[in-house]
């Protein structure tokens, strides 16, 4: 869009852009900042106007963007236009995610190379590789707490391997998946040395405060995130003498992006992990961006601002890189990290569906679907150009935060509810699951639960009973989830271990730094002399993967799985059964039936209730799956306990 005050200006910056950046080739630069700019400077100024080193700092930014593209590899430069071209590349069913940890998979990023083929073999083309950025010892949250954003830990290997490892998935047309931790850094970061050191230069990149006057305000609105292991919000340094507010961890620093300065820096983050070959930009923590006295923090409509704009100026530099919103909110929240465009993501391309997550777990623990139905119905919609991230499991715990609505409107009362979840997980009701809870909170009765896909469905304690009949129950649930996942609508993510039907790690607890938080329980290390079991008939582990093989490929092979809103729900009599078919907008006539049995005994589903319009006849469906025609009885289908069937026609 063009506008005369902000192209005005524009041409003022360029002009006084650096001459080493005039110099270079910025034809494909000048036409996407060209496109890009009003809504650039429009945000910009909404952040931003009220400074008097506004126009300084938009200089900065726009020399920021310049820079990250003079630096992009021709490779990279050439897969941006291809991706430009294809703007729907990503919602397409072929994609398949896998989250990791590359010591925990690996021994390291150098050794995770050799494990590509793994990948390959089960059908992942897209790995997230959890945190591996440099991060102190001991105090490091799980790698989330940052002390050089340009920098690998050294534990982890080197930005060398990370080339390697970008450069051999980009052969085999695999996405690299990559954290970034805008919210806060370490507290050994540079900048909050700095800040300690008295630089008020690098104290205005946090929020930082003489006195409790200001913080106390604040802790009157805002929730606590760990009241267990770090209460408040607000740490005292002794080294400054003053307090400086810390959300996560008392060692993680929120940083204030009410400075133009730290979007710069971060922005410069972002476009430099492009750089190195990364696909999908993880963006951690992105609800706490802008703090507000008064309010909870999270969610800010200037929280989305800031992501708006860091989207816009990416899509002048990089526009091939993806961004995934890691913000595990409210329901009604989420689909606002897509951006309030009618059709486009302005903010996030990709975002967690924690709200699936939670509520298959519910299915679980209920044995029924009346609260997954309902909250399926409630999930807001998503843009056009916008895609979920389905899962199972993930590196953290288990929130059950599913809209009180939803839990009252099938009949139970929400707090009851959650305490029954809890517990039922962690074994209280049942010997099946073995988790355990995380962040119990005494005063609410709020809890959430850590442990691994194959611990909590009951294949651990059927193992250590060696019961074959529960162990089967077990690998069942397992591919009951994934079957939703995989079908769902957006890119399915299997979490690190859950294709080998990998057990609880309780080795943590022998480990100080890690001892008092149980999310390491499900964040195992694989042992893949074991996993060479998958290649062995009559093991679990090949039950499992040569099941979750299969389902990958046959996805892939379907267009009504690609993710174009193409998917209805059905309101079912049967409390035990879910159903909701996929179809091709292009070819309304390919359609597939998902139906999925959560109760341990089992259920009919009669295929006339969803009258002629979804198959007309029902005498010639088949299962995607088994590739065999499902046990039915005139209009009646058969689903075992914890049985789920793709049925289209043939």
């Amino acid at each position: 869009m063009y506008e005369q005050i902000s192209h005005s200006l524009l041409n003022s910056i360029l002009d006084d852009l650096r001459p080493e950046i005039r110099r270079q080739d910025l034809r494909h630069f000048y036409t996407r900042l060209g496109a890009n700019f009003y809504a650039i400077h429009s945000l910009f100024v909404t952040l931003y106007g009220h400074r008097d080193d506004f126009k300084l700092q938009l200089l900065r930014l726009v020399e920021t963007m310049a820079r990250g593209y003079i630096d992009r590899s021709p490779d990279l430069e050439l897969l941006d236009i291809q991706r430009e071209y294809d703007y729907n590349w990503f919602l397409s069913q072929k994609w398949v995610g896998m989250a990791i940890y590359s010591n925990g998979f690996a021994e390291n990023l150098a050794d995770l190379e050799s494990k590509i083929g793994y990948f390959q073999e089960l059908g992942i083309n897209m790995v997230h590789i959890l945190p591996i950025l440099m991060c102190p010892t001991g105090k490091s949250d799980g790698g989330y707490a940052i002390s050089d954003f340009r920098q690998i830990d050294e534990r982890a290997g080197t930005i060398s391997d990370l080339r390697n490892i970008a450069d051999e998935f980009r052969k085999r047309e695999i996405l690299l998946v990559l954290d970034i931790v805008l919210n806060h850094t370490s507290d050994e970061h540079e900048w909050a040395k700095r800040a300690m050191a008295g630089e008020s230069h690098f104290q205005d990149y946090y929020y930082i405060y003489e006195s409790r006057d200001i913080p106390d305000v604040f802790e009157q609105s805002m929730p606590e995130v760990f009241p267990e292991s770090d209460p408040g919000n607000f740490t005292w340094n002794e080294e400054m003498g003053k307090w400086v507010m810390t959300v996560f961890h008392d060692y993680q620093w929120d940083l204030n992006y009410s400075n133009p300065a730290v979007f710069i820096e971060m922005l410069d983050v972002l476009l430099f992990w492009a750089n190195q070959g990364v696909d999908v930009l993880r963006l951690d923590a992105v609800a706490f961006l802008w703090k507000k006295l008064g309010t909870s923090c999270q969610n800010e409509r200037k929280a989305h601002l800031i992501l708006q704009l860091m989207k816009d100026c990416c899509q002048v530099t990089a526009p091939g890189v993806l961004f995934i919103a890691e913000a595990i909110v409210a329901p009604t929240e989420i689909t606002k990290y897509f951006g309030e465009d009618a059709v486009v993501a302005k903010e996030c391309e990709i975002a967690y569906n924690a709200t699936l997550m939670a509520l298959l777990w519910d299915s679980v623990a209920t044995r029924n679907t009346k609260l997954l139905s309902q909250g399926i119905k409630s999930l807001p919609s998503k843009l056009e150009r916008a895609t979920w991230l389905n899962y199972v499991r993930c590196h953290d715990d288990i929130g059950f935060g599913f809209d009180d609505k939803d839990i009252e409107l099938v009949g139970y009362e929400p707090r009851a509810h959650r305490r029954f979840l809890i517990d039922y997980f962690k074994g209280d009701f049942d010997s099946i699951p073995r988790g355990l809870a995380f962040m119990p909170n005494d005063t609410t009765g709020d809890a959430r639960i850590c442990g691994s896909l194959a611990s909590l469905v009951g294949l651990e304690s059927a193992i250590e009973s060696c019961d074959q009949k529960l162990i089967a129950t077990a690998i069942s649930r397992i591919l009951l989830m994934h079957g939703i996942i995989l079908s769902f609508g957006g890119i399915p993510l299997i979490y690190n271990g859950d294709a080998l039907g990998v057990l609880n790690d309780y080795s943590f607890y022998d480990d100080d730094s890690k001892s008092n938080d149980t999310r390491w329980v499900h964040r195992p290390k694989i042992n893949w002399e074991k996993a060479e079991l998958r290649k062995k008939q009559g093991t679990v582990e090949c039950s499992i993967f040569t099941a979750m093989k299969k389902m990958i490929s046959i996805r892939k092979e379907i267009s009504a799985f690609a993710d174009f809103n193409n998917r209805e729900i059905f309101d079912l009599d049967n409390d035990y059964l879910l159903a909701f078919v996929r179809f091709n907008p292009l070819r309304p006539s390919e359609k597939v039936l998902v139906l999925a049995n959560f109760n341990d005994q089992p259920q009919f589903f009669d295929l006339d209730t969803l009258g002629p319009a979804v198959f007309g006849r029902h005498d010639c469906l088949t299962d995607l799956y088994s590739g065999r025609t499902p046990s039915q009885s005139g209009s009646r289908i058969a689903l075992q306990a914890y049985q789920f069937y793709w049925l289209t026609k043939i």
